[in-house]
């Protein structure tokens, strides 16, 4: 029935939408590269020392303890504090473990028994009982709490020492980042507390499913807080996002507020981190080897030698930071480097004046100085580019001033220079060195190893192409191509026309080499500007190549940056770059940054169409099917227009006023405005999704229904159609007050689920009841026309008695069915906080606070009514024709309010519920 009420055009939309919808889902679940991180491993038995917490402090957070990571020996000799080291505590984050600590604190303690243990670090853990803060806020401030309290505990246990710590570093995971930024906004914490804050993979910008009130109101607090007093706080953070692999929390998420005057924070994804290049999940980011490994180097560089401890000069932080996380010059850090170094001692000097040279050096037993003079290459070339494949950490490029064949001392251009995985390179513009004379390369003596080193001059028009990407609306049909024939080492392609989150592409590099023997590498290094997003491609030639190219950030308006694909190219091969749009990699960027709007959308349709059904019933006394009235009234033009109205009147002051005087909240799309988050259509597109949401979510509700009908029938006895209609059942008030107080002692959540098994009872009670007529109809027809007149006949002579007619109990399906789904948006939206105080219940029987306790207090009472509640009932109710037109404005209030703050949509939900309740006493 439900199928037979759509037409073959509409089905075959719904199931386009669906192919699309797939598209996009796969896109985010799997379109990403293979996990490229490898395990760090224990080479001892890890240990988990707890830490006595006072005893008020224990009784205050019975769930929640302190561990000291440790292993074997190291983890002996500390069960006897007080301790000498450095401690950084980790926060896990939702439902994370205390455990997890113990890939970083393994690598720590092999990194201290490399050198002796001159330094070590001591790794503490929070056990957060690990609680779902994702999905439930309310224990978020309650973990703050707790964090500050361990915080003093653990610099307790360094009294009497010689170099006691006066603070601590913190690296927090997920939400575990987001508590440890809260700590700032606690009344009597001191900022002096925190040396360092490294996160990973923490939703900063905003909750990534704003499923209460309370994350979003904690996000609220800590953001405005770090942006009002961004001039006082001077905590270096540094912000670590795992890319594209990471579904769980998008990487646009990740990235700190720049401030102006805030110049302490970092943001990089890790795929664009020296000695790391990959891309991680949301899990893997806490044990992936090279990330962990870049870490720990950086926290051994952050040590003061006086202090013993991480330094409180905060520029030597951001250096040590940007030096491992930003851009690493493939030389170990200095605080302050040698600028000038001696170019002495028993070696040879070989002038070279051609402007392409290349030396493959192999068991070297003389030191080499090549020298090129820039005198006469100034007159031609713009840029010199050098790149040696030896990867040591030693200086190998340097510049002379005033210079004839040899310098005594040259300028240490090392520091300038660029790790890549397989070579480091370095690219000068000339005009920024007037005063060298000579460049100078360096090759050591070397014994059984293999290296080649490259350099060329080159004018920078030759090297810088061009290439706009193709239209967004091309759908891959067309393509925009680039022939590299010169033979140079370095290209870059600049990608014109990108920068927004909604364009998506597909790059194709094709290499053709002639008289290649060995093996050769090429380098394709994708480069966004205006944020660290960098990711890197290692290519084997000759080969295709494909490399997928969206963003994480859009290019901010006032940024007049292009994006770059850096090419470290073989000058014996040639090279084809195609780039083409990606349809379905749009379609995934739509679902990675609005899929979690979707609720909203697919609520907003379901209300038209329930509107629709309303005002049906009110012309014309019956009320036709789901399906066909989401085919008529879930149109977007019913919604969005309103939408983009109010966010255009809000640009004038007047309107803002208006606005604020009436104490409304600010509007999602402005919301979204702010984070760079609107596409052009992705509203349409949305709305068109979540009227397929509902399509089918309604088809696999009426089934449901169906198959627990028929269920019921085959247990228990056929059941009547009610021989006349009661909207208040003896049981009603009794089974209301019960449900209330279920509510008010345990958890709302639960209450509301409840509420819905003894909504679907009635439902399926009901079904059963007109499938039992119906056959009964079918064996005896003539009685059966008898009893539908005498059914009638009763409803025409009897004002206050009523029965239910087969046709009666159809509409009431028919209604009750989009009751259904919308309840069941109520019921999946409430859902965390249920899943939440089960999984505590063994701590507490109450949920507190409770986000959904003032809704079920309104909807236990609502839906026992409708539960009861029949077509004939209310046909004739004078407020029927208001309640239909309730719907429409409250569909646009959804997506107004309800796309970003999606706890905001069950009360855009229960008002028309409450309305439709009310008609059967009005």
């Amino acid at each position: 029935m439900f199928l037979q009420s759509v037409s073959l055009w509409n089905l075959a939309f719904y199931a386009l939408m669906v192919i699309m919808a797939t598209l996009g889902l796969w896109d985010v679940f799997f379109g990403f590269e293979e996990n490229k991180c490898s395990m760090s491993y224990m080479f001892e038995y890890p240990e988990y020392q707890k830490i006595e917490l006072p005893k008020k402090l224990a009784k205050r957070y019975p769930t929640y303890e302190l561990y000291l990571y440790g292993e074997g020996s190291y983890a002996e000799e500390h069960k006897i504090l007080p301790l000498t080291g450095i401690p950084v505590l980790f926060l896990p984050g939702n439902a994370g473990s205390y455990k997890q600590v113990r890939s970083i604190g393994s690598i720590a303690l092999r990194k201290a028994e490399d050198i002796d243990f001159k330094y070590h670090f001591d790794f503490f853990s929070v056990n957060f009982n690990e609680e779902l803060v994702a999905l439930y806020g309310g224990s978020l401030q309650k973990q703050t709490k707790f964090v500050h309290e361990c915080i003093k505990t653990i610099l307790k246990l360094y009294k009497g020492q010689e170099f006691a710590p006066k603070s601590v570093a913190i690296i927090g995971h997920s939400m575990g980042g987001l508590v440890a930024r809260a700590l700032l906004t606690l009344k009597n914490f001191k900022q002096d507390l925190i040396n360092l804050l490294i996160t990973q993979a923490t939703p900063h910008v905003a909750p990534v499913m704003p499923l209460d009130r309370f994350i979003t109101d904690f996000y609220m607090t800590v953001n405005n807080y770090w942006i009002l007093n961004a001039r006082h706080i001077n905590l270096t953070t540094l912000s670590v996002a795992g890319g594209f692999r990471d579904y769980q929390v998008r990487s646009g998420l990740t990235f700190l507020p720049k401030l102006s005057h805030h110049t302490s924070a970092l943001s990089v994804v890790s795929s664009a981190v020296p000695k790391t290049w990959v891309s991680t999940d949301h899990l893997s980011i806490v044990w992936c080897k090279q990330l962990q490994l870049t870490t720990i180097r950086a926290f051994f560089d952050l040590i003061d030698a006086d202090t013993k401890q991480i330094t409180q000069n905060p520029k030597k932080k951001l250096s040590v930071l940007n030096h491992h996380f930003i851009r690493h010059p493939a030389k170990h850090f200095e605080e302050n480097p040698a600028i000038i170094s001696d170019l002495t001692g028993t070696s040879m000097w070989v002038p070279v004046k051609v402007s392409k040279w290349t030396y493959v050096a192999y068991n070297e037993s003389d030191k080499i100085y090549f020298t090129f003079p820039l005198a006469n290459h100034r007159k031609i070339y713009t840029h010199v580019y050098c790149q040696s494949t030896m990867l040591d950490t030693n200086s190998w490029i340097f510049g002379c001033i005033n210079s004839t064949s040899m310098c005594r001392q040259g300028i240490d251009l090392s520091w300038k220079a660029e790790l890549l995985p397989t070579i480091k390179s370095l690219t000068l513009r000339l005009q920024d060195y007037p005063s060298l004379s000579h460049l100078v390369v360096y090759v050591p003596s070397i014994h059984g190893s293999k290296f080649v080193v490259d350099c060329e001059f080159f004018k920078k028009e030759t090297r810088s192409i061009q290439l706009p990407v193709t239209h967004l609306f091309s759908f891959g049909l067309s393509s925009r191509k680039v022939i590299l024939n010169t033979s140079g080492l370095f290209y870059n392609i600049e990608l014109l026309n990108f920068g927004q989150i909604y364009q998506a592409f597909k790059i194709n590099v094709v290499s053709k080499c002639s008289g290649v023997k060995e093996e050769i590498t090429s380098i394709y290094k994708l480069h966004i500007p205006w944020s660290y997003e960098d990711s890197l491609t290692i290519a084997q030639v000759p080969s295709s190549t494909e490399i997928s190219l969206k963003l994480h950030i859009a290019q901010p308006e006032n940024d007049s940056h292009v994006a770059l694909l850096k090419m470290y190219t073989s000058s014996d091969c040639q090279y084809e770059v195609t780039v083409k749009t990606s349809f379905s990699q749009i379609l995934g960027q739509v679902v990675r940054f609005h899929g979690g709007a979707l609720p909203a959308y697919v609520t907003s349709s379901i209300l038209l169409a329930y509107g629709g059904q309303l005002y049906s019933l009110f012309s014309t006394g019956h009320c036709l099917e789901y399906g066909t009235m989401l085919d008529k009234e879930a149109k977007p033009y019913k919604v969005d227009p309103f939408v983009i109205m109010i966010k255009f009147l809000l640009g004038y002051k007047w309107f803002k006023e208006l606005w604020d005087v009436l104490m409304l909240p600010e509007l999602d799309a402005i919301v979204l405005t702010s984070q760079s988050m609107c596409f052009p259509l992705v509203s349409l597109i949305l709305f068109l999704f979540g009227t397929c949401t509902a399509y089918w979510g309604g088809l696999l509700s009426s089934t449901s229904v169906r198959l627990l009908s028929s269920l019921w029938l085959a247990l228990k006895r056929p059941s009547e159609l009610p021989k006349d209609i009661k909207m208040v059942s003896a049981d009603l008030p009794f089974l209301t007050i019960v449900l209330i107080i279920v509510s008010w002692t345990t958890c709302g959540a639960f209450a509301i689920l409840l509420t819905y098994l003894y909504y679907v009872f009635k439902i399926v009670h009901l079904q059963a009841s007109l499938t039992t007529y119906k056959n009964s109809q079918t064996v005896n027809p003539k009685h059966s026309r008898r009893s539908e007149k005498k059914s009638n006949h009763h409803k025409d002579s009897t004002e206050h008695y009523l029965r239910l007619s087969a046709n009666d109990a159809e509409d009431s399906l028919r209604m009750h069915s989009t009751v259904i789904n919308l309840l069941t948006w109520i019921v999946l939206l409430s859902m965390p906080s249920l899943i939440y105080w089960l999984k505590n219940l063994r701590y507490y029987f109450k949920l507190n606070p409770d986000p959904c306790k003032p809704l079920a207090f309104i909807l236990i009472p609502t839906m026992a009514i409708l539960g009861n509640t029949h077509t004939v009932s209310i046909k004739s109710s004078k407020l029927l024709k208001a309640t239909s037109q309730f719907p429409l404005p409250l569909a646009v209030g959804v997506i107004a309010f309800g796309s970003a703050h999606l706890y905001r949509v069950p009360c855009f939900v229960f008002i028309p519920l409450l309305f439709h309740a009310l008609c059967n006493f009005m």
